[in-house]
């Protein structure tokens, strides 16, 4: 139960969990065919992101953890590609697609961070 909770303090745990819970209030406003094509990806990489780090954060071992987290930083890209893909078939405005575009860059750096402290841990265990 600590675990869990030593988890959710995380930064990156956060910002990608807040990622996601955007992107899920954005698809939920969208259409059912853009919801099914679009949406449904969108969501799914989102989301896996946070469940990536979480389940990395579970083994217990560096070098399992630093392999979950490598899985969420391509879901992260995934995303960052699904924010252009909606932007240009207009299913995300300017300001939306810009919003989510620093929160997604912003990520990016800390889970690179990370993963850096990670492999550091790793190399004097």
């Amino acid at each position: 139960m600590n675990d869990f909770y030593s988890l959710e303090k995380l930064d990156v745990f956060q910002l990608s969990n807040e990622i996601g819970e955007i992107v899920w209030d954005l698809v939920s406003g969208w259409n059912f065919f853009e919801k099914d094509t679009v949406g449904k990806q969108f969501i799914k990489s989102a989301d896996s992101i946070s469940a990536n780090i979480a389940e990395g954060y579970g083994r217990y071992f560096y070098k399992e953890n630093i392999q979950f987290c490598y899985y969420a930083r391509g879901s992260l890209l995934e995303t960052k590609v699904w924010i252009m893909k909606a932007s240009r078939r207009s299913l995300l405005n300017q300001k939306t697609k810009s919003e989510l575009s620093v929160l997604v860059d912003e990520l990016l750096i800390k889970l690179n961070g990370y993963i850096n402290y990670l492999k550091k841990q790793f190399k004097t265990k």
